[in-house]
């Protein structure tokens, strides 16, 4: 990957979208650190599993309430849902196969369902956090003028949060990969740096120095072995031979090619984890939201530490990667495809024998992905609270995932900009 970062600088237009996506991203990192008038620390985030994974994407933001407290995650959830009503909304689905112009407005409803779910969610965190918030550093806190000081509070975080979304867009418009990846990246790297920090500190202090390095010690094992696990079964892919017929068009001869269909084994990525943390999740947060105590039923039974968790997770997780693979992969489309442009597969009959094989192999490798993705949403977890109970918030399960997945993905966006340069020079 170096060795690709250091190509790609000696390429001058790669070099300029490397330079615009660090400009935006230390933009957005200095919108992290932006205070907002009358808001102090949220103290009682870490009661909220929901808030503290959001806390650890926007880099700590929304635990001190900076201007890009939100981050990028209103526009996450509005994606999400939109993907999903495209499936159930078949007008929705026929603007999703109208080319560029059907994308187009689908991403303009994602920005207004963003808006509508940033205000939303501020509104229910100022709600919660009331204690964190002093009005009268605002407008006042009597009245109408303590409204009016909590309405600017909503409009400044929403604000904040599409001034975020601009940002991701134009990193993915002129920078290098996707620029929405980018910010949950930088984000969860800032986090994991922090706990990082504060780690190497009190290996500085001669009364734990011992027991942090040791600490240290067995992080960078463990990271190592994570990271090392989650890239193979990232790059990991089952390869399905796929034969085309030779075909005799006047004097020349067509096909006989031979190819495959690649079905990776982690195809859906950190969706399901994603969905299924947040269900989980979600009564904790309401319950928490309308006041009732720490000690209720549902974090008694089914909070992070207990068994009943654990077990709905990794169903939860079996659901929504079968739910997503269903979305993203269509054997009977495949297979006609297929067999329109004269191939089939080696020992399968054309058409629906095709579908059946391509939709069994499908499931097959389907499951061993969710079995992958059940591990590494409780091992690391697990691991890291053993090791430090600081760790666990810096390197969750979904920001492990996202950090490899998206170096991976960088690196492959910088192969393709080079490689376009260099074919543009050979065709010169």
């Amino acid at each position: 990957m170096f060795q690709t970062i250091v190509n790609a600088f000696k390429i001058k237009e790669v070099r300029k979208k490397i330079l615009i996506t660090i400009a935006l991203l230390f933009v957005y990192r200095l919108g992290c650190y932006i205070p907002v008038p009358g808001v102090e620390i949220f103290s009682g985030l870490q009661d909220y599993t929901f808030l503290q994974i959001m806390s650890a994407v926007s880099g700590g933001a929304l635990t001190y309430g900076t201007f890009f407290a939100m981050g990028i995650g209103p526009y996450i959830n509005a994606s999400i849902i939109i993907q999903l009503l495209t499936v159930g909304i078949p007008a929705l689905e026929r603007l999703s196969k109208q080319g560029e112009e059907g994308k187009r407005r689908i991403n303009t409803y994602t920005r207004i369902l963003t808006l509508v779910l940033a205000i939303a969610q501020a509104i229910g965190i100022l709600v919660a956090f009331q204690g964190s918030v002093n009005t009268n550093k605002i407008f006042g806190s009597e009245g109408f003028l303590n409204f009016l000081s909590y309405a600017f509070l909503v409009i400044v975080y929403t604000a904040g949060a599409a001034l975020t979304m601009w940002l991701g867009e134009r990193i993915t418009d002129y920078g290098v990969s996707n620029g929405i990846s980018l910010l949950i990246f930088s984000g969860i790297l800032s986090t994991a740096g922090t706990a990082i920090i504060n780690l190497l500190q009190q290996i500085g202090n001669p009364d734990t120095a011992m027991s942090a390095s040791w600490t240290l010690v067995g992080f960078l094992a463990a990271a190592i072995v994570i990271f090392a696990a989650i890239v193979a079964v990232n790059g990991a892919e089952r390869k399905i031979p796929v034969q085309y017929a030779k075909q005799v068009k006047g004097r020349k001869m067509y096909g006989g090619q031979s190819t495959h269909i690649p079905i990776k084994v982690n195809a859906s990525g950190v969706m399901p984890l994603i969905f299924s943390f947040a269900i989980l999740s979600f009564p904790d947060l309401i319950i928490n939201l309308f006041g009732v105590k720490s000690d209720n039923w549902w974090s008694t039974y089914v909070g992070t530490d207990s068994w009943l968790y654990m077990v709905l997770l990794c169903l939860l997780i079996l659901f929504f990667s079968y739910f997503y693979n269903q979305i993203q992969f269509n054997p009977d489309d495949i297979s006609k495809s297929i067999q329109g442009n004269g191939g089939f597969i080696p020992g399968t009959r054309p058409g629906k024998p095709t579908a059946d094989y391509l939709k069994r192999v499908s499931n097959r490798i389907t499951l061993f992905g969710a079995i992958f993705l059940a591990v590494v949403a409780l091992v690391p977890s697990l691991v890291f609270k053993a090791i430090d109970i600081g760790l666990v918030n810096a390197f969750s399960a979904t920001g492990l995932l996202i950090i490899v997945s998206v170096a991976l993905e960088f690196e492959q966006a910088l192969q393709s900009q080079i490689m376009m340069k260099n074919y543009k020079g050979f065709l010169k």
